[in-house]
């Protein structure tokens, strides 16, 4: 079972994982829109389905939405997109360094973590590296070491480095969920890195029948 973008990033802020604050609008409160919205511009606006695997494919995401009358004009499009539950509302974030964080059940070595720069480093390079799960904090710095473009990490060419215990816990915590055996894979795509914390800008997760069962019953969430 798929869980919805902002069902994921509630169990990630659960556990101490930061996320943008955002605002799930369903399809039957999209009416409600100018009453229920309480979050700064500019903001993203995503659109939410189980159904859709990649949101830019269908042409689902708008950014730098200013003012309310942008924000409207685009969640009735997003709306308006086949399979459609709902529209995920978020501030912007800041700009920072982009890496991926990901967890998959493999059928032959069991948990697997991922890790890699984000942008045209996994796109054109590839430039990923894998362990088993669980990782300790020593290990995960190992994993993120293998990647070739590791320097981007510690500040290269005056751009500083990044909050590295940060993202360490986050891929202990990513080992975590996926040791459990209740996830059969996650994806954090993008997480902007900064000199002091990180922020998990996309997130998917596919879990099976168990905790699909247990899929939150109230869909709205505001994620400070």
């Amino acid at each position: 079972m798929v869980f919805l973008e902002h069902e994921v990033k509630r169990l990630l802020k659960e556990a101490g994982i930061s996320v943008p604050k955002g605002l799930f609008v369903s399809k039957e409160k999209a009416e409600q829109l100018s009453t229920i919205v309480d979050l700064s511009y500019p903001l993203v606006a995503k659109v939410s389905s189980t159904k859709i695997s990649s949101k830019s494919n269908v042409q689902g995401v708008r950014i730098g939405l200013k003012n309310a009358c942008e924000l409207k004009k685009a969640v009735t499009e997003l709306l308006q997109i086949k399979d459609a539950e709902g529209v995920l509302l978020e501030e912007m974030a800041p700009q920072g360094l982009e890496v991926i964080v990901g967890g998959i059940e493999d059928e032959l070595f069991g948990p697997v973590v991922m890790f890699g720069l984000g942008g045209i480093f996994v796109e054109l390079f590839k430039d990923v590296a894998f362990a088993l799960a669980p990782l300790t904090e020593e290990e995960a710095l190992w994993l993120i070491q293998q990647v070739k473009g590791y320097q981007l990490l510690e500040g290269y060419r005056g751009r500083p480095s990044v909050d590295k215990d940060t993202l360490l816990k986050i891929i202990v915590t990513i080992s975590t969920f996926i040791a459990t055996g209740l996830i059969k894979e996650i994806d954090l795509n993008p997480i902007a890195l900064y000199p002091e914390g990180a922020m998990v800008l996309d997130a998917k997760m596919l879990v099976n029948a168990q905790i699909g069962n247990l899929r939150p019953n109230n869909s709205n969430t505001n994620s400070p």
